[in-house]
């Protein structure tokens, strides 16, 4: 779906025979990676039907699923893993990804603050430099006019 240089996603449980982007049986999510964080919509229990059922995900998605916690629960419910513990380690995950999430941010905006200051100091030294060349540029101006 979505156009050229805009794109969008729906992620689709489709036969094997079909062609890439022919027919499929059912559309269980969408993807728009345009959005900032990306957009991310997704059927968990259709997904998890058809992941039981013996679905193969391709790559991207298997990482759309680890991104929004479902791999994290097959793996669990794989396992035999009663249902209270496959929520209480869930939330644990959600709790882990909202602290990486907040430590990506504060990294981002001690980068940007860090580029803004050498920014400033380049800015600052090259006006000193011209500063510096223009006084060099009167003082020889100065010794030619008492020299002419």
């Amino acid at each position: 779906m979505g156009r050229k240089k805009t794109p969008f996603y729906r992620i689709v449980a489709a036969d094997q025979r079909s062609p890439r982007d022919g027919r499929f049986i059912e559309v269980l999510g969408y993807y728009n990676p345009l959005q900032v964080p990306h957009n991310i919509e997704l059927k968990e229990d259709r997904i998890i039907y058809w992941l039981s059922k013996g679905a193969q995900p391709s790559d991207t998605v298997r990482s759309l699923l680890r991104q929004k916690g479902i791999w994290l629960k097959l793996e669990l419910q794989g396992r035999g893993v009663e249902p209270e513990k496959i929520e209480e380690e869930f939330k644990k995950w959600e709790l882990l990804q909202s602290e990486r999430r907040k430590r990506r941010q504060t990294a981002a905006l001690e980068a940007k603050k860090k580029k803004a200051q050498a920014a400033e100091k380049e800015e600052k030294e090259t006006v000193e430099e011209k500063a510096a060349a223009k006084a060099e540029q009167v003082v020889e101006e100065e010794k030619y006019r008492d020299s002419v």
